[in-house]
């Protein structure tokens, strides 16, 4: 088994730092990618109340004989869903499929401008008071949604879930999220699978052994990032998971974080 993904600390939440991504796994493929991915080593998965799968996570979870309290399980709740009410509901329904009594983080998965976003964090705080989740956080907030956010939330908010990637890094984003103290959690950090083929990644990569997925897992790790890559099949998972064992220089740190 590969060493231990390290964690992303803030605000009292420990987020392991590398997740497995479940979106667009169904049925079986869901629950087996979940089973195999504990066996490797993961300690965080991710669904959403969207991806129509928090039911399979929960088989897969339960299937693994990892035990609920070593696993850390994020789901969100849709864009329709974010108003007083409608939230907790949701996040009820979401506890429901998983069979689970909490849910490790709960996210606000796309801010609505239709509903004020006072009464989206109002009941996303709720939820937390009434032990649906241990913490809270948003995803795919822009910077001043963020620090809106954070304005009004009474709780901690401890995570923005936001795509990122070697070549689509929004450093402003990071900053903003490092400097009131919420994590910055990584969605398809392999940029859908076209970073495998990267003229550069592939070098850099081959340096060290490895593949130029495995750079740029890297270099998230690296760079103080959460990411989830999405996986399914077991050789996929192994490779995305053996990253702790080699360092990327503070050139290669470089030249990653300039890819255009």
């Amino acid at each position: 088994m590969s060493p231990a993904a390290p964690l992303v600390e803030t605000q009292g939440a420990r987020i392991p730092a590398l997740g497995l991504g479940t979106w667009n796994l169904r049925g079986r493929e869901c629950a087996e990618a979940v089973v195999n991915a504990l066996a490797l080593g993961y300690r965080h998965i991710d669904t959403a109340a969207m991806y129509g799968n928090e039911r399979e996570v929960g088989q897969g979870l339960r299937a693994s004989g990892v035990t609920r309290d070593e696993v850390f399980i994020t789901t969100k709740v849709w864009s329709s869903d974010i108003g007083q009410g409608d939230l907790q509901r949701s996040a009820e329904a979401s506890l429901a499929r998983l069979q689970m009594a909490s849910v490790d983080l709960l996210l606000i998965h796309w801010p609505n401008p239709s509903i004020p976003l006072q009464d989206s964090i109002a009941a996303l705080c709720d939820a937390k008071k009434r032990g649906l989740t241990r913490h809270i956080g948003v995803s795919n907030f822009s910077i001043d949604l963020l620090r809106e956010a954070v304005a009004l939330s009474s709780e901690p908010l401890v995570a923005n879930q936001c795509e990122c990637h070697p070549g689509r890094e929004p450093s402003a984003l990071v900053k903003a999220c490092r400097k009131v103290g919420v994590a910055f959690v990584s969605h398809r950090p392999l940029g859908k699978g076209a970073l495998a083929s990267d003229p550069l990644l592939r070098r850099i990569g081959a340096a060290h052994n490895k593949s130029a997925a495995q750079a740029a897992l890297r270099w998230h790790i690296q760079s103080g990032l959460g990411a989830i890559p999405k996986a399914a099949r077991r050789r996929h998972l192994e490779e995305n998971f053996a990253i702790f064992d080699f360092e990327l220089s503070a050139g290669e740190m470089a030249e990653i974080a300039a890819m255009r």
